[in-house]
């Protein structure tokens, strides 16, 4: 097994951020989600990795055009598919943290067998804001993300809209990305808390 991280190109920025780890976009700018998403989608496309898309409130048809404005034509096999993101999230009807990381594991298996450099996933969160239960697990969530061991590269960004969710909830989305998007370039997060202190956080005692 290859222990040595390689470098993931983000698309939207010189700078590269290390395989296997999650970043969030916080934005309050439809126009810059819209350059810095559809760039790094299409990053993916170009190295051969496995691409999804976890749509909320932005429609299918507009984010491949975003690709297809950028001289990408989404191809109709596995390599890139939008899926509703309350049924990526929430398949069984609630937000069930350890599920939706063990498909993010068994995708990985699925990309390597089938050939991709990569896994990369995009996902919109305006979802958690309609009450879905398992929401509340939200954090739980995304800190279960920091702590996949798998060597397979791969990389997600959580998209969240600061003109919809708290100070405090965008607070501690903070603390469980290590990575975070900021004026359109990527920077260590100085906020970023390790999983096991996170977790004795969110559960004292």
């Amino acid at each position: 097994m290859n222990n040595q991280r390689q470098e993931m190109d983000m698309g939207f920025t010189q700078e590269v951020i290390p395989e296997c780890h999650h970043l969030c976009l916080i934005y309050d700018s439809e126009e810059q989600r819209r350059k810095i998403v559809s760039k790094y989608l299409a990053a993916g496309l170009k190295r051969g990795e496995i691409v999804r898309y976890f749509s909320d409130t932005t429609a299918p048809d507009d984010i491949n055009a975003w690709l297809s404005e950028m001289g990408i034509e989404p191809r109709e096999d596995d390599s890139f598919r939008i899926i509703k993101a309350e049924s990526a999230y929430c398949p069984s009807g609630s937000l069930v943290p350890q599920q939706i990381i063990d498909n993010a594991v068994a995708r990985y298996a699925m990309a390597k067998e089938a050939g991709f450099s990569g896994s990369r996933v995009c996902g919109e969160m305006t979802w958690v804001l309609r009450g879905i239960p398992g929401s509340d697990r939200l954090l739980e969530y995304e800190v279960g993300l920091n702590m996949i061991e798998n060597d397979f590269p791969h990389i997600g960004m959580c998209q969240y809209d600061a003109r919809l969710f708290d100070g405090v909830t965008l607070f501690k989305v903070l603390q469980v990305h290590p990575f975070m998007v900021a004026q359109g370039q990527i920077v260590r997060n100085p906020f970023y808390m390790r999983p096991d202190e996170f977790l004795k956080q969110l559960k004292p005692g």
